[in-house]
């Protein structure tokens, strides 16, 4: 299978999830049935945050497109990022690389088709940057108040454990859901504690939207929808 090179840190906790979805994705008989995974655990990419909604951090494209190089020169055939604000910066990774990158937010639109009207559970910065907009053609929108949100994802950053935002993240959910047919989970903090919403709260989480894509790649790039 083709290696796949991960932009990682972003947080810490969303990559390792990412590793073991992909891990659990492969009904493996044996260590060389899994996908072979090349990680870039970068913890000092700059805040997408202060860079996109606090307007006083330092540009991250910079960072992620010398990390996209490193994992190329380390074998990756492809690369991904589990970071949904991050990809703000795609085509300026997709640029630094020759090779392709696996874009979570295109696998996670082609997941949304026919579901009706998507309420995007995520960090403000999805929202203020727009960055959902150009890849999905359905209604979509944010809580009235996603500052919760933020802080939720906030706490989880700094060591949380999933079960303490669950009640929180189900307030939102239902709320949400008083407007919309279907939760998008956009922001891999809150995919930790997706698993704890409740069963009537419909969900896509794009980091599993992202872990079909590496799996396609690997077994063989032809497989891969177009982007």
């Amino acid at each position: 299978m083709t290696p796949v090179g991960i932009l990682g840190g972003m947080g810490p906790q969303a990559t390792v999830l990412l590793m073991q979805k992909v891990i659990d994705a492969v009904p493996a008989r044996d260590d060389a049935d899994h996908v072979p995974l090349i990680v870039h655990q970068n913890p000092a990419v700059p805040s997408r945050i202060a860079a996109l909604i606090e307007r006083t951090g330092p540009d991250p494209a910079p960072v992620l497109c010398a990390m996209a190089r490193d994992l190329v020169a380390a074998g990756a055939g492809a690369l991904a990022m589990p970071c949904n604000t991050a990809h703000h910066y795609a085509p300026e990774i997709a640029t630094a690389s020759p090779v392709p990158f696996l874009d979570m937010l295109a696998a996670t639109a082609r997941q949304l088709q026919g579901k009706g009207r998507i309420g995007i559970l995520a960090s403000p910065a999805t929202r203020l940057t727009g960055v959902f907009d150009r890849y999905l053609d359905m209604p979509h929108f944010a809580p009235a108040d996603d500052a919760p949100l933020l802080e939720m994802i906030r706490a989880v950053k700094a060591g949380a454990a999933p079960s303490a935002i669950a009640p929180d993240l189900t307030d939102t959910a239902r709320t949400l859901l008083d407007s919309c047919d279907h939760l998008l989970i956009a922001c891999t903090e809150l995919s930790l504690a997706a698993p704890l919403l409740p069963d009537d709260c419909p969900w896509t989480d794009s980091l599993d939207c992202l872990v079909a894509d590496i799996l396609r790649f690997a077994r063989g790039a032809d497989n891969l929808p177009a982007q």
